[in-house]
This record gives C-alpha cells, structure tokens and sequence, in this order.
C-alpha cells in the first residue's frame, strides 16, 4: 500500500507580531502560530526567555527569508531590577550566587547610567545560548561547568530609569542593538553599585520595524482558531522589514527573469548604478533580495509569486 504524503501546509507568507505571554518559549510559540495559521513554514525573528514578555515576531513562509531585516535591527525593553542579591541566571529563575544588604538610591542608579551608553563591552550570562566549542553555555552551565565566555561589543542607544521603589528595586527602559543581554546589565550594574541585582521582570516592546501598536496577543488569535480569515487579516505584509534598503521596481518579465535567477538592466532616469543591498518588487508583490552593481539588478533570494 501506498505510503500517503503529508500535508505541507498553507503557502501564506507574512509577519505576525506576537505578544508572548510570560510562561512559554518561543520555540513553542511558533508551533503554536504554525498550527493556527495551517502555515508550510514559520520561524521567529530574536528569541524571548519563558520569563520574559512582549514582541516576538514570528515570520511565515516567504518572510523567513527577511527574518535578518528583523534581528539585526534596535530593539527597547523594559525591565526590572531587583537590588540585594545576585543569581546564576541573572534573572529571578535561578539560585542566588551573591546577596547584600545594601541598596541604591535612585541618585546612585542614575550617577553610572552614562557607564552603560554607546559602545559597551559586555560579557553575556553563563546561562545563555552562546557557543563554546560547539556546545550551548546554558548546558554546560546546568551541568554543572565552569563557563568562561569572551566579552563583546554591544550597542546602547538609549538607557533611562521609569520608576524606583526604594529599598527595593528599579524600572529600566533601554534601546539596544543585536546581542544585548539585558541580564547582563543587571548584573553588572548591581556589582558596579556594590549590592548586586537580578532581573524579575522583562518586556520586549520593540524590534526593528515594529513597535506596540502592531502586537497581537496570543490569546486573541487562538480565539480565532478555524477562521482562517480572521487570522489571516492580523499578518502583515512580508516588505514591512524592508524600509531600510531600496525598492527597485520591476515590470512582470523582468519579475519573471529574475524569479529565474537572472540579473536584469535597470533603466529610467532614477535607476540606480550602485546598491549593496536592495530588493525588487512588482507591484506590492515582494520579487527577490539582491544588489545592484554596474545599473542591473542581481537577485540573491527570491520569493514564490503568490504572497499574502
């Protein structure tokens, strides 16, 4: 007897901008999306920790292409510190490593601030999912190992206290570039201050293009399991993360070329000579990411024509 073939799912492409709850990972947050969606293929855009809130963009089927656009773009959150003790995750999940009985004022808090903008050299958490030698940090670190991990440059844009209870614990607001540990600026900040801190809350408000008013919360569309059209109106549109590279529109045979993997000459007045990265489009219909070099297009990766 024939062995019958699974289903692939629905070809739907598009961005969700998910608002995950605290209590679930974002690897299961997509199979959830995967499922309610019927989608072929889906993906994230910047991993949140079960602990952690907010925007985790989720990309379906074709925007798995442009999940790049999305990560390497600035994100905000907002989080807090609770003063007085240290733990090995650096957040309210782990064992406490290092306690104190001192606690900053607000004035303190804001005196170092300054420390942690622009260009900052941070090392991230031992419980993290940065490689060692092939092996994740937080699984040597479970088990128990000594986990020695090279400093890195990270990107603060912006750094500022929202609320301090005091005696108690401070809410932070920050903009950051690609790998920011936030962990890790509580930890460094309650030993710079000398009475140590740990995360107990975190929400991701911002990623790249997006911002809160395009968060979706889970429950909302599980609400909407089985209509299909409903979820289908809260994707949007696969080009949103692309605003920051050129458009160069083409007409249906060069779309079709270049779907082929061929470059093609751009002509008109506004054609560009020179683009180290830009993207083709047809109409509002997404065609490939690309490059142009001596006045043509090149594709690197295109898309299926039908989008949603």
């Amino acid at each position: 007897m024939a062995r019958q073939r699974k289903k692939k799912g629905r070809p739907i492409s598009g961005w969700i901008v998910l608002d995950k709850p605290v209590g679930i990972g974002s690897t299961q947050c997509v199979s959830k999306i995967k499922w309610l969606y019927k989608a072929a293929k889906a993906g994230h855009a910047g991993t949140l920790d079960p602990l952690a809130s907010g925007m985790l963009p989720i990309a379906l089927g074709e925007a798995t292409k442009t999940v790049p656009y999305v990560m390497d773009g600035q994100k905000t959150y907002r989080f807090t510190v609770t003063w007085g003790g240290e733990t090995n995750t650096d957040d309210l999940e782990g064992e406490f490593v290092k306690q104190s009985d001192a606690r900053p004022s607000e004035a303190d808090i804001a005196a170092i601030l300054p420390d942690y903008m622009g260009d900052v050299e941070q090392i991230p958490p031992a419980y993290s999912a940065i490689k060692i030698d092939g092996v994740r940090a937080y699984k040597l670190a479970r088990d128990g190992e000594e986990v020695d991990i090279e400093p890195r440059i990270v990107e603060i844009y912006t750094f500022e206290i929202v609320s301090h209870e005091e005696g108690k614990s401070t809410v932070f607001q920050v903009e950051c570039g690609k790998g920011t540990y936030v962990r890790a600026l509580a930890r460094d900040m309650g030993r710079q201050l000398g009475c140590f801190g740990h995360i107990t809350e975190l929400r991701r408000t911002a990623v790249g293009p997006f911002n809160e008013e395009d968060l979706i919360p889970l429950s909302e569309l599980t609400e909407l399991e089985e209509d299909l059209d409903g979820l289908d109106a809260e994707i949007l549109a696969t080009g949103v993360v692309l605003d920051e590279i050129p458009e160069i529109p083409v007409d249906n045979m060069q779309a079709n070329r270049i779907r082929s993997g061929n470059s093609v000459l751009l002509r008109g007045r506004d054609a560009p000579a020179f683009a180290e990265e830009a993207y083709a489009a047809y109409g509002d219909e997404l065609v490939a990411l690309g490059f142009v070099e001596k006045g043509s297009f090149n594709p690197k990766r295109v898309f299926i024509a039908s989008q949603v």
